[in-house]
């Protein structure tokens, strides 16, 4: 069963869910039932930023607190942590902030800030502020382009304006999410230079 029929089905539970495994996807594709005035806006945005509040907070205590986990410490070898810790030594407030904005640190980030020095009030209060500007922002994404389509294609059937709803945002989403990523990493590169 593809994403699409279970949030049509699930509503806001499904939301909820795909929030925290799938990200930006089902959130988007939310907002775009939403636009079809299939599921209510506030309760996609409301679902989306409890889910992925939740389980950002599962992922950073799971790097607190269960190290040996198996998954966890595949998460914690990828090369990608040592960048992340990088910039957490540099902008630890900024960066908890602004993860989960990063395409290719959403799920590894959390994880690596629960190994750190982090109090995990400061990480909660972070979590929810950025959890509660993320979930309206790509709901809002899903209900206004999916509006766009509208106007482009005229009233298409229902699973082909999700399939178009879907694809051109997350292709844009992944190209932006790739240029913060090499400025990221050209950040880290730059002051690794000059502490070497």
């Amino acid at each position: 069963m593809s994403i699409e029929v279970l949030i049509e089905r699930y509503g806001a539970l499904a939301v909820f869910l795909g929030a925290g495994l799938e990200g930006e996807t089902a959130v988007i594709l939310g907002g775009v039932l939403a636009h079809r005035a299939l599921l209510p806006f506030w309760s996609v945005a409301v679902a989306a930023t409890l889910g992925s509040f939740l389980a950002d907070q599962i992922f950073f205590f799971a790097g607190r607190h269960m190290r040996s986990n198996r998954f966890v410490g595949r998460m914690l070898a990828k090369p990608a942590v040592a960048s992340v810790q990088h910039l957490l030594e540099r902008h630890p407030t900024g960066f908890v902030f602004a993860f989960r904005f990063i395409y290719g640190l959403r799920t590894i980030s959390p994880i690596a800030i629960g190994t750190t020095q982090i109090p995990t009030a400061k990480f909660m209060l972070l979590n929810a502020v950025a959890a509660a500007v993320w979930g309206p922002l790509f709901t809002a994404i899903g209900y206004f382009f999916g509006q766009g389509v509208e106007e482009l294609f005229g009233r298409l059937p229902l699973p082909h304006h999700l399939v178009a709803a879907v694809i051109v945002p997350c292709a844009l989403l992944l190209a932006l999410g790739l240029v913060f990523r090499r400025r990221i990493a050209r950040l880290y590169h730059g002051i690794a230079g000059r502490q070497g």
